[in-house]
């Protein structure tokens, strides 16, 4: 009865109903640096209505991301496939836990190429929630709707960030096979902090699946995140770094994290602008064609651009030699 009560009181316990008898963790006030245009433009409303019309769930939306202003005024969003709800329960992250509805909705690869022709996007991110409910954690659906996408839209470039699809075997081969531009698996912190937030997952398991899409297919640039001030050192990021690299991946981003809710883990400290650009300078060094590092910095903001980058920086260096 208490925990009912409880759900009564607290709506949003049942957004996260594992965190709801967590104690409140402090709020840092956000520093002069995090600032965002709050939305509300003709076109973020025009993209709100394409994502509604064709019964969508976007990432930007679920995760709360700060960037969806910017991005909805351009008409870029990021479809989030497979339903809204999340069979992981990491501690970071505001996007909806539970039991999801059993198996996969079989029509929503057409509306997700449908959206992104309505949109006109060149460059289009698909991510999905975790499905461990799924023999393949959803690998045939991401196949399904990127198939769907060239079909629909052939002058696309997609990019996917996907689950880690833990404990299934061949599901890789799937999404692979399927040929996206872009896949991206995000590492989202150190391995040292991986207990406590991001306990579903397996750091090296997560590194070599990176590794495996190059072995795979070469073709395909590889991508990956973390969020910074959760507690991390320095020389453990630098040795993540070193991680993503010896795995050939082509392009990190780093971020600042932000806390959803008092229930969410904590934001240890902001990590300042000039630290940032360190982390840019090293991570170039260290030999990553592409890398995004930045306070509001996310997976999927300015991707499009990024792609362009990332494809001329491969032409480049392919031309030296």
């Amino acid at each position: 009865m208490t925990v009912v009560l409880d759900l009564v009181k607290n709506p949003r316990a049942l957004r996260h109903p594992e965190k709801a008898h967590k104690p409140d963790t402090a709020v840092l006030k956000k520093p002069d640096w995090i600032r965002v245009r709050a939305p509300g433009s003709p076109v973020y409303r025009e993209t709100q209505e394409i994502v509604r019309t064709n019964k969508l769930v976007t990432v930007c939306e679920e995760a709360g991301c700060p960037n969806i202003g910017e991005c909805w005024s351009k008409k870029h969003a990021t479809f989030m496939i497979l339903g809204d709800t999340c069979t992981r329960a990491c501690a970071f992250c505001n996007v909806r836990t539970g039991l999801p509805t059993p198996g996969v909705d079989a029509d929503e690869p057409r509306r997700v190429a449908e959206a992104v022709a309505k949109l006109g996007l060149h460059h289009v991110v698909i991510t999905s929630v975790d499905r461990d409910d799924l023999p393949d954690g959803g690998a045939q659906h991401f196949a399904d709707v990127i198939r769907a996408i060239r079909v629909a839209s052939p002058s696309t470039t997609i990019e996917i960030l996907t689950p880690d699809f833990l404990r299934k075997d061949g599901a890789l081969e799937v999404v692979v096979a399927a040929k996206p531009d872009v896949f991206n698996h995000n590492l989202e912190t150190v391995p040292s902090l991986y207990l406590t937030v991001r306990p579903g997952a397996r750091y090296f398991h997560s590194v070599r699946l990176l590794q495996r899409v190059k072995e795979l297919d070469a073709s395909i640039f590889t991508k990956s995140g973390i969020m910074v001030g959760l507690g991390e050192e320095r020389n453990e990021v630098m040795q993540l770094m070193d991680d993503l690299r010896t795995a050939a991946v082509d392009f990190i981003t780093i971020g600042q994290y932000l806390q959803p809710t008092r229930k969410h883990h904590a934001v240890a400290r902001f990590v300042t602008p000039e630290e940032f650009k360190g982390y840019e300078t090293t991570a170039y060094s260290k030999g990553f064609l592409m890398v995004s590092a930045s306070p509001l910095t996310r997976s999927s903001h300015h991707a499009g651009e990024d792609f362009e980058r990332l494809r001329g920086a491969r032409a480049a260096l392919l031309a030296a030699g």
